[in-house]
């Protein structure tokens, strides 16, 4: 069986792809639209991206051209970067040799020159060459048509127009590692779920399985020895795999391709730990259960990490112990849950020591999804040997009240 993970439908990315792009497509427009509007203000001629200094004409259908030609353009700033610099370059480059009259309109180069560093995604080292070796062709031709300005004033200017291209740069390459940032935090995320079904699945199939196995070989003693009550073993090992079936249910519901998770009423509490003990004695293991304070519901975590910390302590008692006594104690207190599971046996006996020994090895991974479980909860679990024998596992789960 293959788990998928939930994606987000081809459908429903199109659509939201679709209408970001149509959002900045349309502020494109509107930039282009006011930028050409303020071209055309007489007060605002004098500003702008000015070079040359050649004798100037009076307005003319070429000029006006050549002004549209450094404002539409921009129209398309974003989609299409380069086609929209090198219009507007040429139409600049143009304006400024025939000796145009001045324009706010120019401020199209700029525009046009960020939009080429925060957008332009392939062929841009090409792209600045081309833009470099232009303005190269105009600063001589300008030169040759008598402009009054030095190489330092086409160095001063070329360095802004640089400058502008730059900051473009600058906030492309930040949203590139902000997009990579986001990544690698989806990435971490998605790991992190996937180890946390992974001890979800650890915790079930291994208990529910271990007491299935361990209640089929009672039923096969028990057919020899005591027909009569081959059919109550039989029957633990029918309820065991229900509740193995429900809780395997619950987690593939919270993998649905929908998104939803399951409801949080069919996952497994510490309500439901009388059933982990009723459980535990039908497959022979002598099991004292204690419950002490006050029982307030908690949150679906803390409830969760409380029931998986029975649980894995009580397999690894029947698998590892099996016949020990066995007592677990849950207590309820004002800030925190504490959990004991105590396994006794005997240090002298050669029977109880190995198998205490095995419990540490055995539920190494268990034990382990089971302490960074409570660790997020900012709780502590201890696991081991106790001094006279046996094994130990000891929870502190702080209490996080359920929200209504």
């Amino acid at each position: 069986m293959k788990l998928r993970w939930p994606r987000r439908p081809p459908l429903l990315r199109r659509p939201l792809g679709w209408l970001a792009g149509r959002q900045q497509s349309v502020k494109d427009v509107v930039l282009a639209l006011v930028l050409t509007a303020l071209a055309f203000v007489p007060t605002l001629s004098h500003v702008g991206a000015q070079i040359g200094d050649l004798p100037g004409h009076s307005s003319s259908p070429l000029s006006i051209g050549l002004t549209l030609a450094q404002t539409l353009p921009l129209a398309v700033r974003t989609r299409r970067p380069a086609a929209c610099l090198s219009v507007v370059g040429c139409a600049f480059a143009v304006h400024q040799a025939l000796g145009c009259p001045e324009t706010f309109g120019s401020v199209g180069l700029y525009a046009a020159l960020y939009s080429a560093g925060a957008h332009q995604v392939s062929f841009r080292r090409a792209l600045a060459a081309a833009a470099s070796v232009g303005y190269a062709v105009l600063a001589v031709v300008l030169h040759r048509l008598g402009s009054p300005e030095r190489i330092p004033d086409y160095l001063a200017f070329s360095l802004v127009l640089a400058g502008v291209w730059l900051v473009g740069n600058g906030v492309r390459r930040r949203r590139a590692e902000e997009a990579e940032r986001r990544r690698l935090a989806a990435e971490v995320a998605a790991a992190a779920e996937r180890a946390r079904i992974a001890r979800e699945l650890h915790d079930v199939v291994t208990h529910h399985v271990t007491a299935m196995v361990i209640q089929s070989d009672a039923a096969q003693f028990l057919l020899t020895s005591a027909p009569e009550r081959t059919g109550d073993s039989l029957t633990a090992v029918s309820d065991t795999g229900r509740r193995a079936l429900t809780e395997l249910r619950y987690l593939l519901g919270v993998l649905e391709a929908t998104g939803q998770s399951a409801s949080a009423d069919r996952a497994p509490t510490l309500g439901k730990v009388g059933d982990l003990v009723a459980q535990a004695r039908m497959s022979g293991q002598p099991v004292e259960f204690t419950e002490r304070g006050e029982w307030r519901a908690q949150s679906v975590d803390v409830e969760l990490a409380a029931y998986r910390v029975v649980q894995e302590a009580l397999t690894n008692a029947m698998k590892y112990a099996a016949g020990q006594r066995t007592k677990v104690l849950v207590q309820h207190g004002d800030a925190h849950i504490e959990i004991e599971v105590a396994t006794e046996g005997s240090a002298s006996s050669p029977e109880s020591a190995p198998a205490a020994r095995k419990v540490g090895r055995g539920g190494g991974r268990g034990l382990t999804g089971l302490r960074e479980r409570v660790r997020m909860l900012d709780g502590e679990l201890v696991a081991g040997p106790r001094p006279d024998g046996g094994f130990r596992v000891r929870a502190m789960i702080p209490t996080q009240p359920a929200q209504e």
